[in-house]
């Protein structure tokens, strides 16, 4: 999809990072497209057409740049801009579901026809789904060449082609040389890492990163994660196997250094999508709290704490039964079960790296079977637990993007003893929506009201009207600077 150079032409010129990834440049003279942050000569307007996304580009003729490196960019939310079924589509794409370049299955999944799905990508991407996921496949493989010291052959199969002559064959027609003269020509940027693959992952400012780590690290499962004052690591399973990943944040760069230990490479892509979901890498916060500023209630909240994001949870299993114990139990409380129930039902891990990851949580199948008694967690909880276990386990809720969020809070109340606000919260942090909000939460009816007042949740939820459709996003704003608000009147001993 083209867009008006007028809009973004001050951005172009000022090569503003906040919209690296949010629009691509195509430069008429040398028939390359780059990210607004290229460090090259500025083309003149007259040069150049502006698309939405990489994929427009590439449609439109454009071959990507290798100075800036448009594979590098932050990407867009699946969201932004887009239908709710075309976001579930990126969301499926950007996990492997057109590996096999079959549309048909990716349709059915959402519970259209193909021909209506195709409409769709036309009318809001301009392009097909097939090129979005040629594209990021390409973008994803030249990422690896750059940045990683993996063999051609791995990086071909991580990349989700078929074949390595149609990995050398896409390459010779995009980038007119082979992928092997692309590494031989550029400088690897990545550090070899034992056992590991490294990437670095950008995003946009702004991003309180820190805030994000300081909200995991007090409800990090002891075993399955680890968090210090600038990383997070965890045990991870992708298709059966087991491993982990560590990221680093970089102080003094808008990126996060990402190592995953995995001992199959053809599930990496898999695993670099689902960490930019986790730490919501893809957001634009720049237009988030700008929208938010214009609320006299959140204003002088989003002025104290810019750039907040929401956490996603790398397993929605997981965090649906962390939010099932944590009803009606603090924080703190709700970590030590869940430590439990992970210590006495997951499975043992020996990490090579971290000592302190010494447990994968366990799944559906496990929990469905499992005794929790003598852990502490309630009778009712434990029926929850094994309910959504269940559920789960047969295919009735799904956490992979391919269930519309409504549906599936729908269908996940039905479960004694989960209600609106955990299916709410589910949603938000494991299903990766923007918009759900749990309105029934006590913080949220005392942060959104004045000093020493509650609202009520119907009067929450017409508040909340008006800031849709990022209402997840004000969640963590409110829980932030309520928390912000209490520790500024306490004394040092009592913080």
């Amino acid at each position: 999809m083209q867009l008006d150079p007028d809009d973004f032409e001050q951005a172009r010129q000022a090569r503003d990072p906040r919209y690296d990834g949010r629009l691509f440049i195509g430069v008429l003279t040398t028939g390359i497209y780059c990210r607004p942050v290229c460090p090259v000569r500025i083309p003149r307007k007259e040069n150049i057409r502006l698309y939405a996304t990489a994929a427009a580009a590439a449609e439109a003729g454009f071959r990507p740049c290798l100075r800036c490196r448009p594979e590098s960019s932050p990407g867009t939310p699946a969201w932004l801009g887009t239908s709710h079924t075309v976001s579930r589509a990126l969301q499926l794409i950007a996990q492997g579901a057109l590996a096999d370049g079959r549309v048909g299955e990716l349709a059915q999944q959402l519970g259209i026809g193909p021909r209506h799905l195709t409409r769709l990508f036309q009318q809001h991407l301009g392009v097909s789904p097939l090129t979005v996921a040629n594209t990021q496949r390409l973008h994803f493989a030249k990422n690896l060449i750059d940045e990683t010291r993996l063999s051609m052959a791995q990086i071909c199969y991580a990349a989700g082609f078929s074949s390595v002559r149609r990995f050398n064959a896409v390459f010779q027609q995009v980038y007119g040389r082979s992928p092997l003269s692309l590494r031989k020509q550029g400088k690897i940027a990545g550090e070899e890492v034992p056992d590991g693959i490294r990437i670095r992952l950008h995003y946009r400012p702004p991003f309180d990163w820190r805030i994000m780590l300081v909200y995991l690290s007090t409800r990090a499962i002891p075993g399955v994660e680890h968090v210090t004052e600038d990383s997070y690591s965890r045990t991870i399973v992708c298709n059966g196997e087991a491993g982990e990943i560590h990221l680093r944040f970089l102080s003094d760069a808008h990126a996060v250094l990402l190592t995953v230990i995995l001992e199959n490479t053809r599930y990496l892509q898999q695993v670099v999508e689902r960490v930019r979901i986790m730490f919501d890498l893809k957001a634009v916060s720049a237009d988030i709290d700008s929208f938010f500023a214009q609320d006299a209630s959140l204003a002088d909240a989003v002025a104290r704490h810019p750039g907040i994001r929401v956490p996603v949870a790398w397993d929605g299993f997981e965090v649906a039964v962390r939010a099932i114990i944590g009803q009606q139990v603090s924080v703190k409380g709700a970590t030590t079960l869940v430590s439990r129930l992970a210590l006495t039902t997951g499975t043992p891990y020996g990490s090579a790296t971290d000592d302190s990851l010494n447990r994968v949580f366990p799944s559906p199948a496990v929990l469905a079977q499992a005794s929790l008694d003598g852990l502490g967690i309630t009778t009712r909880r434990i029926v929850a637990i094994q309910a959504l276990a269940v559920a789960v386990r047969d295919g009735e809720l799904r956490f992979d993007g391919s269930m519309d969020s409504a549906e599936f809070c729908a269908r996940i109340v039905q479960i004694p003893g989960i209600g609106p606000w955990t299916a709410q919260y589910i949603a938000m942090r494991a299903l990766g929506d923007p918009d759900a909000f749990p309105d029934a939460d006590l913080i949220l009816l005392r942060a959104a009201a004045k000093d020493g007042d509650a609202l009520t949740p119907k009067q929450l939820q017409q508040r909340s009207q008006a800031w849709r459709p990022w209402r997840a996003y004000v969640v963590m704003l409110l829980w932030q600077d309520y928390a912000w608000r209490k520790a500024s009147t306490q004394t040092p001993e009592e913080r």
